[in-house]
């Protein structure tokens, strides 16, 4: 059985009859924060349920990272989800981070209105650049979508992401990392005391509750979800059934396809797909 791999660059576009996202489960709350006197937006969350959701995913999966992507992986996890719950509700947001060391793409894709998160890690065909490269797409209802595309240097997702901020959203922002799993986000908003915005540190973000007047402005809850199943993926492969079935499945009955956007793993068999095309031509 032959695995066939669809590939993706920043793909925000949901495929027909998405399972949903179960909100019986509890999520991770992420809480926005306004510092009056500062004007500044501080997002911050404990990410240890998000990422025990994304090792479980891993599991059922039987995926295996490398250590070194792996920790890559989870601090882009963190700066997803903190932008998101800084973003407008109605929002659907793509990343796809490239590294050249070590060679690698990183994906991540949410939608601010069901709180789904998800994403995964390419380590294999990756193509070789002279530099970095972050794609950023987002979708809002009603309008065009939006792609930045930004280069950076070194291999922390969070050094991308701030100049993600510097370079596509002309406003400055400051990851830290607070503990093993805590995580903020601080952006400047106008007027914005751009000193002590400078001169913030881990140590000094952590104490903002005691040492700076905040304002609670929102709690979101954000859930690990791709909502991929076998129709979303047979409706990827079908533009591929429909131009030549035998460069798809060779001489093989069946293929095994993992999902673009977290990598879960699927048997598509050629009779599945014949009837599939069929019924949808």
């Amino acid at each position: 059985m032959r695995l066939a791999e669809p590939r993706i660059v920043a793909s925000v576009a949901p495929m027909p009859e998405s399972t949903p996202v179960n909100t019986a489960d509890s999520g991770l709350e992420i809480r926005t924060h306004f510092v009056r006197g500062r004007n500044a937006l501080v997002a911050r969350a404990d990410f240890g349920d998000l990422f025990v959701d994304y090792y479980l995913h891993l599991s059922d999966q039987k995926l295996q990272i490398a250590p070194e992507h792996d920790a890559m992986f989870k601090r882009a996890l963190a700066a997803f989800a903190l932008h998101s719950a800084s973003r407008p509700w109605k929002e659907m947001t793509a990343w796809t981070i490239n590294f050249q060391q070590p060679l690698l793409n990183i994906f991540l894709t949410g939608d601010n209105e069901t709180g789904a998160i998800t994403g995964r890690v390419f380590s294999e065909d990756v193509r070789e650049l002279s530099e970095n490269v972050f794609y950023s797409d987002i979708v809002r209802p009603g309008q065009p979508r939006r792609r930045s595309v930004v280069n950076f240097s070194g291999n922390d997702p969070f050094v991308a992401v701030e100049t993600l901020y510097q370079q596509s959203e002309q406003r400055p922002a400051r990851l830290f990392q607070l503990g093993e799993e805590d995580f903020a986000l601080v952006t400047e908003h106008p007027d914005c005391d751009v000193a002590w915005f400078q001169s913030l540190t881990a140590e000094a973000v952590a104490e903002l509750d005691r040492t700076e007047t905040m304002s609670l402005l929102e709690r979101r809850v954000y859930r690990w979800h791709c909502g991929c199943n076998q129709d979303r993926i047979m409706e990827v492969l079908a533009p591929a059934m429909r131009q030549d079935p035998q460069a798809l499945f060779e001489n093989d009955e069946r293929i095994e396809v993992r999902c673009p956007r977290c990598a879960a793993r699927y048997t598509i068999t050629r009779e599945a797909m014949e009837a599939f095309v069929s019924k949808n031509p």
